[in-house]
Formats: structure tokens, C-alpha cells, sequence
């Protein structure tokens, strides 16, 4: 399903579930492995899957040298389809 996501506007993946997923993420430097560094990442993702989170997570581990320490993660709902309705109208104030 996150293949699909891709070809999708946000307000659309925000009325099928999706929310905003926001990680930091700790690292240790290649080069100083006593000294810790952040990222944050950030993506429309569904839970409890959180598969683009994690296909990410796989993706620094397979090819980025700082070896990950920790990762802390939000995700937010901003919108689901009982709370959209589509209003059509034109107010003018004078």
C-alpha cells in the first residue's frame, strides 16, 4: 500500500487514514562513534504498520554508515473523511 501513497495528494491520503509520522532519529558519527547526532524525518504513514517508516529505517541501515541508536516517533491523524465534507459557496463582505 505504500507504493500506492506516492501518486496520492496529501489531503488524500490524509482521508484514508494516513497521518503525519515524524521521527528523530539518533546516530552515532562514522568517524566519532562517542558522539551522537539527530535527523528528523518526516512522511504520511498509516499505523500500526508504519511501513514507510520502517522501509526508511531499513534503508539507513542497509546504506548510510552511522550506525542508528534510537529513534523516537509522532504520528498524527489531521483529518479523516467523517471530518471532510465538501462545501460549495461564495460569502462577500463589504
Amino acid at each position: 500500500m505504500a507504493a500506492l501513497s506516492t501518486h496520492l495528494t496529501e489531503t488524500e491520503l490524509m482521508l484514508k487514514n494516513y497521518g503525519l509520522t515524524t521521527a528523530q532519529i539518533y546516530y552515532h558519527m562514522p568517524d566519532y562513534k562517542n558522539v551522537l547526532n539527530t535527523f528528523v524525518w518526516q512522511e504520511y504513514d498509516l499505523a500500526p504498520d508504519y511501513h514507510r517508516l520502517f522501509q526508511f529505517i531499513e534503508f539507513w541501515q542497509a546504506n548510510i554508515e552511522g550506525p542508528l541508536h534510537s529513534v523516537q516517533f509522532t504520528h498524527r491523524i489531521q483529518l479523516s473523511s467523517g471530518q471532510w465534507r465538501n462545501v460549495v459557496g461564495e460569502f462577500t463582505y463589504h
